[in-house]
């Protein structure tokens, strides 16, 4: 199916299934969101970040919420 039949098929929609189709893909992007979280963090390209997060912490530069 290409994108414009999608497009088209989504405006067709009543306005109860329109919302539940964007609670369904809301709760699909965010899994595919945690998905790429776990990946990047496996693969160690969020290391220096935390690294960084955790001295600026030992140091006192941070801000209690």
């Amino acid at each position: 199916m290409s994108l414009e039949k999608i497009k088209q098929e989504i405006l067709q929609l009543s306005e109860d299934d329109f919302n539940i189709f964007l609670k369904w893909y809301e709760e699909f992007k965010a899994d595919l969101w945690d998905k790429q979280i776990e990946e990047d963090i496996l693969a160690g390209r969020l290391d220096a970040f935390a690294k960084k997060a955790m001295r600026d912490f030992e140091e006192g530069r941070y801000t209690e919420l």
